[in-house]
Order: C-alpha cells, then structure tokens, then sequence
C-alpha cells in the first residue's frame, strides 16, 4: 500500500454514520455509563465528550498506522494500551485546565479506556483501514457520542438546576427539578430522547 493511499480521506457517508445512522449512544446503545453519570451539566457533558473524541480520534491514528506490525495475538491487548495512553493525556488536561471539572468527572475520565465505542471502532474499523477513514469515522462517532451527552446535559441542567453552563436562564421564580440531576432524572431523559430520535427515524422520508 503507497503512502497516498494511506492517507485516503473518508468518506461524507462514515463521517456521517456516526452522527446519525449508527450512533453510539442512540443506536448502538454503548457507553452508557458516563451518559448516565456525567450528564447532570453542559459543561461535564461537553468535556466528557470532547475527551472521549480525542481519544478515539488518537487511538484510531495509532491503530491504523500500526495495524500491520502489531500480532494478532495481542492486538486487543495492544489496543488497549494505545488507548491507556491516551486517556492519561487527557486525564492529565483535563485536571491542569480545571479541577473542579476534574474532580466532577472523577474515575468516569480514567473508564474511558474500557469504554466500547473506543475498544469497538478500534477492533472493527481502525484495524481494517486507513488513517484518512480511520479518522473520518472517529471523528462521526466522537461527535455522536458528545452531542448525546449535551442533549442529556443541557435538559437535566435546565430542568434541574435552572441553568446553562452555569448562567441561570430560567430566573429566580423558578422551581428545579431536583430529580432530574439525579439518577433516575438520567435515565427519564434518556429514554425520552431515545423515543424521540427513533420516531424520526421511522418517519417516512
């Protein structure tokens, strides 16, 4: 395979995929505990999200460029490591920009690694291609996954707090929902927008 070929973009279509037809969250159903967990915010939300894509995005590079050296008796194992990596970086970014993000995120920024859209797209598509599609497929599936996390976070936070980001939007008169910055708020808001994305879905086109 020439240089050129290995840097191949990808295609609008795997870019795509990620964001809509097979997202991670809405379709595939994956990563569900940091969406669950760290959705109470915008700001956690977003964060996660970004991290997450980063380390996708990281790992499907490295992955890629190396799919032919690595054994396949330790690919998983390798994978694993190259992601480890990577989170650590951004665990590490995280913390030096804000601690009390940092702090907020707690051991769902180190659970990045076991997560299964990262380890999946690792093992089904960055393993298979090029770097060009690798990334282009990285960076659907990040981006899916970070607008399901805002569109929990940015329901929970102004229904639960009264707030975007932390500016009150919803003014003093006010009551919050304090349920939904809870568990069972996550779960309420997700299953709504699960509903709600798969009845789009089956609309007619």
């Amino acid at each position: 395979m020439t240089s050129a070929t290995a840097s191949t973009p990808g295609t609008p279509d795997t870019f795509l995929r990620g964001l809509w037809r097979d997202n991670p969250v809405l379709v595939q159903v994956l990563g569900m505990c940091p969406t669950l967990a760290v959705t109470n915010t915008v700001i956690n939300s977003v964060v996660m999200g970004l991290a997450t894509t980063f380390v996708l995005v990281a790992s499907a590079v490295l992955v890629s460029a190396t799919r032919k050296l690595i054994p396949k008796q330790v690919r998983i194992a390798s994978y694993i490591l190259i992601i480890a990596t990577f989170v650590t970086m951004a665990d590490y970014v995280i913390q030096a920009i804000s601690l009390e993000v940092h702090k907020a995120l707690g051991a769902f920024i180190s659970l990045i690694v076991v997560n299964c859209i990262i380890l999946g797209r690792a093992e089904a598509f960055s393993s298979k291609n090029t770097i060009g599609r690798s990334v282009t497929d990285a960076l659907g599936m990040g981006f899916g996954f970070t607008g399901a996390l805002l569109a929990l976070g940015v329901i929970r936070e102004l229904l639960g707090s009264g707030s975007l980001a932390g500016v009150d939007v919803m003014g003093p008169s006010f009551e919050p929902w304090v349920v939904m910055v809870l568990p069972a708020g996550a779960f309420f808001v997700l299953g709504a927008i699960l509903m709600a994305f798969n009845w789009l879905r089956a609309r007619p086109s």
